[in-house]
């Protein structure tokens, strides 16, 4: 858990712009709820009801993902943009240094989308784990 109550680790306006697309669970992904995402995914946000209720519910949203995920180099806004975007081209990977598999999704079309759909239930976890790690090694 991130021992730092003042860092941010989301942003509020990023969830309300990917709440414009929130019918798809762009913002319960962005915000660490990946389940709620793939329902909102496939039922369009709960026909619209659940979609139109988010906008109250996303400022809670963020102050637990901002409790939940380390902050560090790697940015959660821009990585999710990317993802959003950009990501069946492993934009998200080459910006958090997985130079691999970014090259992988290049030229597989994000191994032929599935892999894209699989980053947007675990990005939140591969940018925590490689802000975690960073600040591992500039402890030691």
């Amino acid at each position: 858990m991130n021992t730092n109550p003042v860092s941010k680790s989301h942003s509020v306006t990023i969830g309300y712009l990917l709440w414009i697309f929130g019918f798809t669970g762009a913002h319960r992904f962005y915000f660490g709820k990946p389940v709620t995402g793939v329902i909102w995914f496939l039922t369009l946000g709960l026909l619209g009801v659940g979609w139109l209720i988010d906008v109250f519910l996303i400022p809670g949203m963020d102050r637990k993902a901002d409790a939940k995920f380390a902050t560090g180099p790697v940015d959660y806004s821009v990585a999710w943009i990317l993802q959003t975007f950009l990501g069946v081209f492993g934009v998200h990977r080459f910006y958090m240094g997985k130079w691999g598999t970014g090259l992988i999704w290049l030229l597989t079309g994000g191994v032929f989308l599935i892999g894209w759909l699989v980053d947007f239930c675990t990005l939140n976890q591969q940018v925590d784990e490689r802000n975690r790690g960073e600040s591992r090694m500039r402890l030691q």
